[in-house]
């Protein structure tokens, strides 16, 4: 049979004697309760209400933390969108608008296609005037219209000699004029394709990539 070694403690105690038997230091262990009174019920009952209301509150504050944080998430992604889509809306608002220009333009020219040549004659009448000679260039210079063309420059001033100039392959209602110490053009083609690139300018411009818009061009 094998003894117990003489380092074996098979029970140890916390509470300390002295050499009387005094109690030195008192255990600290304390045996569980079993039995509450109802006023100790109440109190662990209310206690533990608050702490699972607390529990509950941190849990929801946590929540609308992460609410905010998924819905401002959603805003920038979505302002995102929307100004590209805005941008898009803006440019094909543009074009449309181009492309309708273009096409009353076009059903005007042919309808009138003298009128901007009249136009630039009765606004140049002045630097015309002291010219001997005024070259007219353009397409669809038949009779009827060089007669007209003479009795507009009569009207503004000019005596000089008029010389025409036929321009099949001209665009209707474009024209050149030629005098001593100056000259003036009118092509519509050209003057839409400057509007569509001084539109694309203007609305790059607004995006904020773009030169500002050069209205000298003009």
């Amino acid at each position: 049979m094998t003894g117990i070694p003489s380092t074996a403690r098979p029970f140890i105690f916390d509470t300390e004697f002295d050499a009387h038997g005094d109690v030195v230091r008192p255990s600290a262990w304390q045996p569980v309760k079993r039995s509450f009174a109802p006023a100790e019920v109440d109190a662990l009952v209310a206690q533990a209400r608050l702490e699972a209301r607390q529990q509950a509150l941190a849990e929801v504050e946590a929540l609308r933390a992460d609410a905010l944080s998924t819905l401002a998430q959603t805003v920038a992604h979505a302002a995102g969108a929307l100004s590209t889509v805005a941008e898009a809306h803006r440019h094909q608002s543009a074009e449309l608008s181009v492309a309708a220009a273009r096409t009353l333009a076009s059903a005007a020219f042919d309808r009138f296609p003298r009128r901007p040549l009249e136009a630039a004659i009765e606004q140049l009448a002045q630097e015309i005037d002291a010219s001997p000679r005024l070259q007219v260039r353009a397409a669809g210079l038949d009779a009827e219209t060089r007669a007209h063309v003479e009795a507009l420059c009569a009207d503004a001033g000019f005596s000089g000699l008029i010389a025409f100039r036929e321009d099949a392959g001209a665009p209707a209602a474009a024209f050149t004029l030629e005098w001593a110490d100056g000259r003036a053009e009118f092509d519509p083609e050209g003057v839409a394709a400057r509007v569509s690139a001084a539109l694309e300018a203007a609305l790059a411009a607004e995006a904020g990539h773009a030169e500002p818009l050069d209205r000298s061009a003009f």
